[in-house]
């Protein structure tokens, strides 16, 4: 990375200025939330980005990429030697395990093994973001306190969320830089090969219920259908993330993330109907697991039919992730207060923001385009 010089201007004339771009590096870059974060970041002209993913990136944009497994420690402190000049980290990568404290360990290490690496060589390191969610307050165990506030007290571990936010705060004691947290809920964006998407399970469910002339039915549970719910945008949780990275008044906090409004399925449900052209049907609670698994040679010929990119069926959507996205009866709400009064007033209209992904799928071709209404 560079440093780059900016002339101005003054009465004598014109002088050399040093300005240091904000570098950021964006770990996890290849997730909803992530890819979000390159292509807002890589809009503006004050960052540079460098992004860090598992797999190599053709990144489409100015973005740099670094291919790294940040598990082995050894392999982080190589792969991010390059990363000196890096004043903000965002963190976005998530190992999956089949339990809550199986996840513990293998997350915390991600985080633990890339900020060991960057301390050593990025003196001039200023904030790292971490991205965290609703699940901090207990919503996937169960009803809890709503609207979740900041402040409100943990649940009963194991959470990873709380290992690595306890890690950031004893490591950043003493030193000149800072952290925060971010807390969204269902973040919704464009993304391939990360199967805990809502947007691809929605496009994925309601063409194969075209397909086979069949109505649009809510497959998850009746309650889930009517309690109230909420999402993120992944374009605003960019947005709130840099917001947070570089305003000093969210220097070592954490902020609830959300669109700023609630939406309950059931609600939802006919837009959606009107979206691909499918009459809406009544719910039928199905595992979506066992009823989508034969469905790739169907999944194959929906994709020959319309000139669809070539997707592979099986890591398009992760199917337990949607049985659990629709059966959570309880309701799902976070205040956005503490966001706001900081100073972030962004928002969005969750309907419509379901709307425009799915448009944007068909868009680059990854799921048929609908009726024109």
């Amino acid at each position: 990375m560079r440093r780059n010089r900016a002339c101005s201007l003054d009465e004598t004339g014109v002088h050399d200025v040093a300005t240091d771009m904000k570098i950021a590096l964006v770990i996890g870059s290849t997730g909803v939330a992530g890819r979000a974060l390159v292509e807002h970041l890589t809009s503006l002209p004050e960052w540079e980005v460098l992004g860090v993913a598992r797999k190599p990136v053709n990144p489409g944009n100015r973005a740099k990429f670094i291919s790294v497994d940040l598990s082995d420690p050894a392999a982080a402190r190589r792969a991010l030697a390059e990363a000196q000049n890096v004043t903000h980290v965002f963190y976005s990568a998530y190992v999956h395990a089949p339990t809550w404290a199986e996840q513990c360990g293998p997350n915390t290490t991600l985080l633990v093994n890339a900020v060991d690496a960057l301390e050593s060589v990025a003196s001039g390191l200023r904030h790292i973001c971490l991205l965290q969610g609703t699940k901090y307050y207990g919503s996937h165990l169960g009803p809890f306190r709503t609207p979740a506030r900041e402040s409100d007290p943990r649940h009963l571990p194991p959470n990873f969320y709380y290992n690595q936010q306890d890690f950031l705060e004893e490591r950043q004691r003493g030193k000149a830089w800072t952290w925060s947290c971010a807390r969204p809920h269902t973040i919704c964006g464009f993304s391939l090969g990360t199967p805990l998407n809502l947007i691809v399970v929605l496009g994925v469910y309601a063409t194969i219920s075209k397909e086979l002339g069949l109505p649009l039915r809510w497959p998850g549970k009746p309650g889930a259908f009517r309690a109230i719910y909420q999402v993120t945008d992944a374009n605003l949780l960019a947005r709130a993330m840099a917001w947070m990275a570089t305003n000093p008044d969210c220097a070592n906090e954490a902020f609830n993330i959300t669109n700023g409004d609630y939406l309950r399925f059931e609600n939802l449900w006919p837009v959606l109907g009107h979206h691909f052209g499918i009459e809406v049907g009544p719910p039928q609670q199905i595992d979506l697991v066992q009823f989508m698994s034969d469905k790739e040679p169907l999944w194959n010929h929906i994709v020959e039919k319309h000139g669809l990119v070539q997707t592979e069926y099986r890591t398009m959507v992760d199917w337990g992730y949607a049985n659990y996205a629709f059966s959570c009866d309880w309701d799902i709400m976070s205040s956005t207060l503490k966001s706001r009064r900081r100073g972030f007033g962004d928002c969005e209209d969750s309907h419509e923001m379901f709307i425009r992904h799915l448009g944007v799928l068909a868009e680059r071709r990854i799921i048929p385009r609908p009726p024109a209404s």
